[in-house]
């Protein structure tokens, strides 16, 4: 990590227009000018210090010196995240309330959900090969909604689909490339929270009332029943915000598929080694396309209490931003970090601070997602089914994406085309293994 002392700091005004027209590269680019992963700015009208690397996220992710609450920005809070919910808590309330999440999150409904998603993708396979192209991006962010509300215990209707789907295609859709659509990305992921909330709070009180019933280990249920530290149930809105935070994040991995997609398209060789999955090459391969690709370039947290570190005094309420792609892609933490190799992965020794794309630190006390296991096996059976289960073509189209858009993806969409199923639906060929382990059994 290079550490300049005094830590630099930007010369001029107000830099948060500058944050909106160059996006993912704006903290790097001011890392590698001012040459230290440390320095100051200024954004949304207040004194920031910008950090990167893995001592960076080590510090950012400590709960003593940092917390959450009041650190967001209001379209993360309005729109992606919820007001309310698990990601502004802090301290104990924070790890209750976490607690609730883990429980979610058990092998059997990690399997679970594995299941759904792979089965909601082979329906939509089937409708791909009655088609001559399909926008894949589209595809992944309705199968994944899907999925994810099945998984979650809702009484979702046919007819239902397509709204639900895009209210939650436009709570993650928040950033957009400029700042005119920026704010229009943000008033109709704002639009589109509400509308989801009241739905889910709707089906919150049919659950308490005894008019709904579902099953126990569904995120649902757990939702609906947790209790607070006081005793007392959440309320509606809280409630409604987290059981939204059980399953949006999916959302977010259809992003990843449809970069993975890219990735193979681009990797031809590595079709088949997906396929062969030697030494869990899929891991490799999911994770790498997490730490390759851009999804969110940074988190933002609040000092709790002053503290001095690296002959800088941090001091209480000051804006602290952490650069997750940056660290993600630093040079310090991983060999040729501008190249897209999974084979990384293979004899990596796990940290929970230099491989960041959902938050750095301790799944269980730190505001790391709860859901990141669920999203790497999805990822993982999708690359799967995707190259051992259908075969497709990638027509002429353009590919770039725009790293001041936020979230950002190939600006096709990823368009494949002459989708054909090769083998028997892998959700019958899973009810088959599993029911031959019982028969040896």
């Amino acid at each position: 990590m290079k550490v300049k002392t005094p830590i630099p700091r930007e010369k001029g005004f107000d830099k948060t227009l500058s944050l909106i027209k160059e996006g993912f590269h704006f903290i790097p680019r001011r890392r590698e000018k001012l040459g230290s992963d440390i320095f100051e700015t200024r954004l949304i009208g207040q004194k920031t210090v910008c950090m990167a690397g893995e001592e960076a996220a080590r510090v950012f992710y400590d709960n003593d010196k940092f917390k959450r609450k009041g650190a967001l920005p209001k379209p993360l809070k309005k729109s992606l995240l919820g007001e309310g919910g698990v990601h502004e808590q802090d301290g104990e309330a924070h790890k209750h309330r976490k607690r609730m999440f883990l429980a979610m999150m058990t092998p059997e409904r990690l399997e679970d959900m594995k299941r759904i998603a792979v089965e909601e993708l082979d329906n939509k396979a089937i409708e791909w090969g009655k088609k001559d192209e399909v926008v894949l991006l589209n595809e992944i962010q309705e199968v994944f909604a899907v999925a994810g509300m099945r998984w979650a215990g809702l009484p979702l209707k046919e007819e239902e689909i397509k709204e639900r789907t895009q209210e939650l295609v436009d709570m993650v859709d928040f950033g957009g490339s400029g700042v005119g659509s920026s704010a229009a990305s943000f008033k109709k992921g704002v639009s589109a929270r509400d509308s989801h909330e009241k739905w889910l709070q709707g089906i919150i009180k049919k659950v308490r009332a005894g008019k709904l019933e579902v099953h126990p280990n569904t995120a649902l249920y757990i939702v609906a029943h947790h209790t607070e530290q006081n005793g007392k149930k959440l309320d509606l809105k809280a409630a409604s915000v987290d059981l939204n935070n059980s399953y949006r994040p999916l959302i977010a991995a259809a992003y990843y598929i449809a970069f993975g997609v890219l990735a193979l398209h681009e990797n031809p060789e590595v079709t088949d080694k997906l396929k062969a999955d030697k030494d869990n090459y899929s891991q490799m391969f999911a994770q790498e396309v997490r730490r390759y690709y851009p999804f969110a370039p940074a988190m933002a947290a609040k000092v709790k209490k002053n503290f001095e570190w690296h002959g800088y005094k941090f001091k209480k309420d000051m804006l602290v931003v952490l650069d997750l792609f940056g660290t993600n892609r630093h040079p310090d933490l991983w060999e040729n970090a501008d190249e897209f190799w999974p084979e990384r992965f293979k004899d990596w020794k796990e940290s929970p601070f230099a491989f960041i794309p959902q938050g750095g630190g301790d799944h269980h006390a730190g505001h790391r997602c709860a859901g990141e296991w669920m999203t790497v096996m999805v990822m993982r059976s999708c690359f799967k089914y995707l190259t051992e289960n259908i075969t497709y073509k990638v027509p002429e189209q353009d590919l770039e994406y725009d790293m001041t858009r936020i979230p950002t993806f190939p600006k096709s969409g990823l368009i494949i085309s002459n989708v054909k199923r090769t083998t028997a639906s892998p959700v019958d060929l899973m009810l088959h293994e599993q029911s031959q382990t019982v028969v040896k059994s």
